[in-house]
């Protein structure tokens, strides 16, 4: 299609660019295809921009395309003069593009038709990011070509004008410029939608709003960034060529569909550098990590380390930014390596009999990773044990082979064993591996003799008799072999258990004879079998016992009389009252000599048969019941005669306790029946009575009077009852009447003199009586009314403590003077009573006095012997 651009200058050069690859302007202005387009569903819309050969103006317009028949508005002329806007390389927005309002313009044509020019199209405005200013800047004209005549007043709305983010861009109301006032970061916002309005001084409305369009330009200012900065990834070792091992993946946050948000991969380093340094490779797309070369080996290189490297500007080393991130690549293990064991023959030994010991010790060696199915080894015996005497374990620690025995091996049978071994993985062997997947060798084992014990043919051995055997009956001989058939040896019997003591065995032979009766109904017996064990014992070094059982099934004879059961019934007094006896027997023999039984009433004494009667139930139970129609009250002995089943039958005379009552019209015995059959009369009744009346009378008693001692306890101050307190109360004593010499003494002398004038002429500090310090009296403590038990010691305590320190309490702190003779004294002086002038005294008259006298006659007699 043809494009026409009309200039105010008539600028002849122009060239022409077009936002879209797949369409080119030539320089006539006709638009050309340059790919093939494929898809017209919708129309496809992009910008041509035209420049001059000076490179001061610039020139844009919109291009939509449709498909061939579909109705499309023709190509908006954007290019008349007011679009025109000049620019240097220096300053883009020197001369910033003025926006006019569309108006509606009315053209003539040729044939007389009139038509309405287009709507304008709006290029959006492009700023790019991360701009230094200066800020404000001048980014486009809003222009209403009715200035001229009315004064216009321009303002913006929109997200990043009045709405948040408030205030990026703004517009000079008079002249219509609007700026941008800070840098933009297109991560964060990548486009604005404003609407540009005009209206006059009083508000009203001049043109329709214009949208403005603007897109941030992305600028590459974002590093790529790993999601993690270190990545883990395995591959099998024995790979091919072109296997995937991982993927690693940056983002960039810059534009994705420019270069600058376009990730380039690559591989800086690989570490190590075995068996060659570049093992693998990296899709530079897409980050996918493959091998590239083969030799991967575990067991030489487990581990790889790459450093990959991030770029954008699509992988531009000049230009682009990078990053780093590590991939750590396990080489996981494959069955590559069989088993081999350390040596083609093995030795060992075992003892004969010995069950679970060790033989041998097979080991092996295995290069795949320990503890895994490649590595885990598992051994067979292929040869040389059909019996399957021996088995091989497997250490899960060392993975060695434990030989053990499994079952008893005997020396005099198979003194030796030659054991092939195959050992393999649990994994199978990988494919494409030359060695053989297994490893064998052979085991020699030698088996050593032991002294073995001596064994029972038949044990248990069972042997059968009739019950009641006698002492001293052999019942059979119990004799033991020697395994050891390549020694000879003398075996000797004991008894280990005999539980009733009624065997015993001949040491030498093993004859075993009884030493009591066999009795079947024994409780040593267990289902009618007697189990008693002996012991075998050689004479080898060292010796070996044997352990034999023997079990001894007595067969039942009839050899117990039954026994009647119950022992005692109870029976109404009247035979139309009441319920018959049920009676049964018990016999510890076991059938045929047991039941059924025969129940029938002696003939003596005659009672029996004239008051009862029994009837036969079935072969085990019988009835028995009254065949009178009254008797008496009290204890009956009723004799049963009772025989057994046996051949021959064995009879008992069992006696039942019957107890005859009166009964009620239930049937049941009444409670002065049962206590009349106990044989109480009447009157023992009425007295037994009385007596329970009187003690419990006594209790109830008692219990009161307990009660109200409590109560009076609880409320009585004292700590004692009043009878038992013994303070301040006078005791009297009986007296009894002296004799002629008690009748004559003068009480007189005990008491004080009328007169104290005798004592108070004494010296100062010499007193005849007490005196009480005349000083303030304590305080004691005072009980409360009702004293709690626990305070009683602490109350006594804090009394006495009281008590001794109170200076006024008696005994008086004085100075007590019993040897005053001073005139005055009732008693009269003393002084009768000096010795004689002959300074001597007999004083043997002592020796007269008595035992009582006798220490006074030894100091004071004899004096001239002194």
């Amino acid at each position: 299609m043809p494009v026409k651009f009309e200039t105010c200058q008539q600028i002849e050069e122009v060239s022409f660019e077009s936002s879209d690859p797949k369409f080119s302007v030539r320089p006539d202005g006709s638009l050309y295809a340059e790919q093939h387009v494929t898809n017209l569903t919708e129309p496809i819309q992009f910008m041509v921009t035209a420049r001059d050969s000076a490179g001061k103006y610039i020139w844009e317009t919109t291009v939509k395309l449709a498909l061939a028949g579909h109705l499309l508005s023709p190509p908006v002329n954007q290019f008349a003069g007011d679009g025109i806007y000049g620019g240097s390389s220096h300053n883009h927005y020197q001369n910033p593009r003025l926006i006019t309002f569309p108006r509606q313009h009315q053209r003539g044509s040729s044939n007389g038709l009139r038509r309405q020019k287009r709507d304008w199209v709006i290029p959006p405005i492009n700023v790019p990011e991360n701009s230094r200013g200066p800020f404000p800047q001048v980014l486009v004209r809003i222009r209403s070509d009715q200035d001229k005549e009315i004064e216009i007043r321009y303002s913006i709305t929109g997200a990043g004008a009045d709405q948040p983010p408030n205030d990026v861009y703004i517009i000079d109301p008079v002249t219509g410029k609007m700026s941008v006032t800070k840098p933009l970061d297109r991560e964060e916002r990548a486009s604005y939608h404003l609407r540009a309005h005009a209206v006059d001084i009083n508000g009203n409305q001049m043109e329709p709003p214009i949208d403005l369009y603007i897109y941030v330009i992305d600028m590459n200012d974002n590093r790529p960034e790993f999601k993690n900065q270190v990545y883990n990834g395995s591959v099998a070792e024995m790979s091919k060529p072109g296997t995937s091992v991982m993927q690693v993946t940056a983002f960039d946050a810059d534009d994705s569909t420019t270069a600058n948000g376009l990730v380039h991969y690559r591989i800086l380093s690989q570490t190590p550098h075995i068996p060659i340094p570049n093992m693998f490779t990296i899709n530079g797309a897409t980050g996918e990590i493959s091998t590239i070369a083969t030799g991967i080996d575990r067991e030489k290189v487990s581990q790889y380390t790459i450093i990959v490297q991030a770029t954008d500007m699509e992988g531009s080393l000049n230009f682009g930014l990078s990053n780093t991130a590590t991939a750590l690549i396990s080489i996981t293990d494959i069955n590559d390596n069989p088993p081999e064991l350390d040596s083609k023959t093995f030795q060992g030994e075992v003892p004969e009999n010995a069950v679970g010991v060790v033989v041998a010790n097979l080991t092996v060696r295995d290069k795949d990773q320990p503890h895994t199915p490649n590595w885990n080894a598992v051994y067979r015996i292929t040869g040389g044990d059909a019996m399957g005497h021996f088995a091989i374990r497997t250490d899960e620690v060392t993975n060695d082979g434990k030989v053990i025995v499994v079952k008893p091996v005997d020396y005099e049978r198979n003194d030796a064993f030659t054991l092939m071994v195959v050992v393999s993985n649990q994994a199978h062997l990988a494919s494409g591996i030359p060695s053989s997947p297994s490893s064998s060798a052979a085991v020699s084992i030698k088996v050593l003799d032991v002294n073995e014990a001596p064994v029972f043919p038949s044990n248990p051995k069972i042997i059968r008799f009739e019950e009641g055997v006698p002492a001293d009956t052999t019942l059979a001989t119990f004799a033991a072999l020697d395994p050891d058939r390549f020694i000879q040896q003398t075996i000797r019997y004991s008894k280990l258990s005999d539980p009733a003591n009624w065997l015993k065995i001949n040491r030498t032979n093993g004859r075993i004879t009884t030493t009591a009766v066999l009795d079947r109904e024994s409780p040593y017996m267990k289902k009618n079998v007697y189990e008693a064990t002996f012991l075998a014992v050689d004479n080898g070094s060292p010796p070996a016992t044997g352990t034999g059982t023997v079990q001894i099934y007595l067969i039942d004879v009839n050899d117990n009389v039954p026994v009647l059961v119950p022992q005692e019934a109870l029976v109404c007094e009247r035979s139309r009252h009441g319920y018959p006896v049920n009676i049964t027997a018990s016999d510890l023999d076991s059938e045929p000599n047991a039941g059924p039984y025969v129940f029938e009433l002696p003939s003596y004494p005659s009672s029996a048969r004239r008051n009862w009667t029994i009837s036969r139930l079935n072969g085990n139970y019988a009835q028995l019941k009254l065949r009178i129609p009254y008797l008496e009250a009290g204890m009956y002995r009723v004799p049963i005669l009772v025989s057994d089943s046996g051949n021959p039958p064995l009879s008992n005379t069992s006696v039942l306790k019957v107890k005859v009552c009166p009964c009620d019209e239930n049937g049941d015995c009444t409670v002065l029946g049962a206590v009349t059959v106990a044989g109480l009369g009447t009157g023992a009744i009425i007295t037994i009575l009385i007596c329970i009346i009187i003690l419990l009378s006594m209790v109830l008693f008692f219990v009161v009077w307990v009660k109200r001692r409590e109560k009076e306890r609880q409320t009585k101050p004292l700590l004692i009852d009043p009878e038992d307190d013994v303070r301040d109360n006078i005791l009297k004593y009986d007296e009894e009447g002296g004799g002629e010499e008690d009748q004559d003494y003068d009480l007189s002398q005990l008491q004080q003199p009328e007169s104290l004038d005798h004592i108070m002429s004494k010296p100062a500090g010499v007193r005849r009586v007490d005196e009480r310090p005349v000083i303030l009296e304590s305080q004691y403590p005072v009980r409360p009314t009702v004293p709690h038990p626990g305070d009683i010691g602490e109350f006594i305590i804090d009394g006495l403590r009281a008590a001794d320190n109170d200076p006024t309490a008696p005994p008086y702190d004085s100075l007590l003077v019993f040897d005053y003779e001073g005139s005055g004294s009732t008693a009269g002086s003393v002084s009768s009573l000096d010795s004689s002038s002959s300074g001597e005294q007999d004083y043997d008259y002592l020796n007269d006095w008595g035992p009582r006298f006798k220490k006074l006659a030894d100091l004071y007699g004899g004096g001239g012997e002194d």
